[in-house]
């Protein structure tokens, strides 16, 4: 390995470190609530499952904002534009804090709405509006936290994004305990009180990332960004964010309708789901974090402009990243003996629990290959039209319509339609890999 690669590597592994034990701790987050779930019952974890697409949704949403301004930031950030970086952190953090309310607020006052919208059975619709009432209002607090982390990332501080996840896990899982289990005299409140625990740890999240932001020496940012303004900087920054952004609703629309049909075939498969979801997003730790990690170190050399290093760097990139998928694979595999261990499930919904397992692990390896080209690579160049139009397609225009077709003409069994699905990323590969070749994401987008 020659001097290059090894400086690359070494940069890669700095960067992705705290990046792959934030996804970690978040994915942790959302293991400990199934976990401390499966004592209150089977109906409250599928709730739980069904509700948290509301949040995933707005989730998608912030990370198409910020996908956004990280590809601008970090090419800014190999120029040293600090006042660039300022200014745009300020433009997404407008549009992120109004729907981050817009959000908080639906899913306080019109939760049986959001719920029917996933499910048709009373028990998981009721459970499901418990819990809204009370995590609306980290919504709120979210929005504005994920839009710092993401200029944090973009300029090499990535350490503080995990340490805010590690302080938001650590508060979550304490006040779980309490609010579940009704510790030192506290009242049980079952699927309410992980909403209230939730939304205790993201205002404590929120604070404490503010205080670092007004800190910094380097780069110093306050909520008095929310009223910079410029005209060039705005344009480049929708002209390049909307694309991405119509790529993660695009993305985490189909996928939440995935989440609307397995609703509609019963609690069963729904919480199956949700307890394999806990394994598999903790085995596409290292891969995702690579991607978007991977994504940095690009941003910042092309806006350096070395465009020969940045494709050599590209292409270690994508065979790192899916040498970390197919390991991913392989451990989830490997965590089928310890599946009953996690949240207790009826004898039908642990049988499906164990082929859903089987088919997440060759998913993971699909997502992988497409989340390093789309989100990391294309994007580091500004290249974020081409995901959008890529999911748009075969996302809407044959993942979901198969889907329904086979759910609710066909009446295929649940198995099968989770099975065809979760074919939806190895239809999307070979236009990814050929745009790669193509090199037309190598672009300089700064001013």
């Amino acid at each position: 390995m020659n001097t290059e690669a090894k400086d690359f590597y070494k940069s890669l592994a700095r960067i992705v470190a705290p990046i792959a034990i934030q996804n970690l701790i978040s994915a942790a987050v959302s293991s400990v609530d199934v976990i401390m779930l499966g004592s209150v019952g089977q109906t409250a974890i599928a709730a739980s499952s069904l509700a948290g697409q509301i949040v995933f949704i707005l989730f998608m949403i912030t990370v198409g904002l910020s996908s956004g301004l990280g590809m601008l930031c970090a090419q800014y950030w190999g120029k040293k534009d600090l006042d660039s970086i300022r200014t745009l952190t300020g433009i997404a953090l407008r549009i992120s804090l109004t729907v981050g309310v817009v959000f908080g607020l639906a899913a306080m006052f019109t939760p049986h709405f959001l719920m029917k919208i996933f499910t048709s059975d009373p028990n998981l619709i009721e459970t499901g509006v418990i819990y809204l009432r009370v995590v609306g209002f980290s919504y709120i607090f979210m929005s504005i936290t994920q839009t710092f982390c993401a200029t944090f990332k973009s300029v090499e501080k990535v350490k503080i994004a995990t340490a805010l996840t590690f302080i938001a896990l650590g508060t979550n899982v304490f006040l779980n305990a309490f609010f579940i289990y009704g510790l030192f005299g506290v009242p049980k409140l079952g699927i309410m009180g992980v909403g209230i625990a939730t939304s205790i740890s993201r205002a404590l999240e929120l604070a404490i990332c503010l205080v670092y932001a007004a800190r910094q020496q380097e780069l110093r940012l306050t909520m008095t960004v929310l009223f910079r303004r410029s005209k060039e900087l705005t344009h480049d920054f929708f002209k390049y964010s909307l694309p991405a952004l119509g790529n993660e609703l695009v993305w985490g629309a189909a996928f939440s309708m995935y989440s609307v049909i397995l609703g509609h075939l019963g609690e069963d498969i729904v919480a199956a789901n949700s307890v394999v979801n806990v394994v598999r997003n903790l085995a596409t730790i290292i891969c995702f974090g690579m991607a978007y990690g991977g994504a940095i170190l690009l941003g910042k050399t092309i806006g350096a402009g070395d465009m020969a290093l940045a494709e050599r760097n590209g292409s270690r990139l994508v065979r790192s990243t899916i040498a970390a998928g197919l390991l991913g694979g392989l451990a989830m595999i490997c965590m089928y003996p310890i599946m009953p261990l996690l949240a207790h499930l009826s004898e039908t919904a642990a049988h499906y629990r164990n082929i859903l397992l089987f088919i997440n692990s060759y998913s993971i390896v699909g997502a992988t290959i497409n989340t390093v080209l789309i989100c990391g690579i294309f994007r580091a160049g500004g290249d974020s039209k081409f995901g959008f139009i890529l999911d748009a397609c075969f996302m809407w225009g044959v993942a979901v319509p198969v889907g329904l077709i086979c759910a609710f003409v066909l009446k295929l069994p649940p198995l099968t339609v989770y099975f065809i699905l979760f074919l939806d990323e190895f239809v999307k590969m070979p236009p990814s890999v050929i745009h790669y070749f193509k090199k037309g994401w190598l672009r300089d987008i700064t001013r």
